[in-house]
């Protein structure tokens, strides 16, 4: 298991704040804290290529042991992250939206 998952804990408001400006540099479209999760939404030419996108964004959230929350359309996917077992947002969900943004670098 990779090291990130393990003692988690709930980050603090300042710690997510941090990890979300992180995550999104200089982007004013990126991760956003919703209702208690992280989540994004990616956008896509057709149906093929959102399920592509899915597919990669599954082997890693079953590479890393963690999974979140997936709304699918034609082409469209949100993606949400939070961490159950800390009732909040933790290192993992960050880490994983890093790695879920990775899938679309060139």
């Amino acid at each position: 298991m990779n090291p990130i998952h393990q003692n988690r804990r709930a980050l603090s408001a300042t710690e997510i704040v941090t990890q979300l400006t992180q995550l999104n540099g200089e982007s004013a479209q990126g991760w956003k804290l919703i209702d208690g999760a992280i989540e994004k939404t990616f956008s896509f030419p057709n149906f093929h290529e959102t399920m592509a996108f899915v597919n990669a964004l599954a082997w890693v959230a079953h590479r890393e042991d963690h999974h979140p929350d997936l709304a699918l359309s034609y082409g469209r996917c949100t993606v949400r992250f939070n961490t159950h077992d800390v009732d909040g947002i933790s290192a993992s969900d960050t880490f994983c939206a890093k790695a879920v943004d990775s899938l679309l670098k060139d």
